[in-house]
């Protein structure tokens, strides 16, 4: 039985390294004719733009921005098929922090393609992360 022509795919194929624990998929698949809505880089500031000064609560309200723009658009967060991803002063214990957010906003999906940038700066002072996104709309 074949899928149906709207299904988004995300597949770790054999022969790379499972991307799960690190919060995404090697490859996504958008169908023929899909419309894409693309999310600007979403960063912790608060709707009055407060920032907070913590990675964990830059990146839970980052994903809660994400969220918000992504409804916006029309679509849910299982329709996502590709995350960028820019951390200033990157380490395993800022991958591990956005890996729990991933899961806390994809649940036990397999999660979008990613890249993650390393970066020396973002565009407001105190900004140590920032998101952006292609959401593939599918019809439903």
């Amino acid at each position: 039985m074949s899928e149906p022509r709207n299904t988004l795919t995300m597949l770790n194929p054999p022969g790379l390294y499972d991307p799960a624990p690190n919060g995404y998929s090697h490859v996504g698949i958008v169908p023929a004719g899909t419309r894409l809505a693309f999310i600007a880089g979403q960063g912790g500031e608060t709707a009055d733009g407060r920032l907070p000064s913590d990675f964990q609560q830059q990146v839970r309200q980052a994903m809660d921005n994400l969220s918000i723009a992504i409804e916006a658009a029309g679509g849910r967060p299982s329709q996502v098929v590709k995350l960028t991803v820019l951390i200033v002063d990157h380490n395993e214990q800022r991958l591990g922090i956005l890996g729990e957010e991933l899961a806390r906003l994809f649940g036990e999906q397999l999660k979008p393609t990613c890249t993650l940038i390393p970066v020396p700066r973002l565009a407001l002072d105190g900004m140590l992360f920032e998101i952006d996104a292609v959401v593939a709309l599918t019809e439903t």
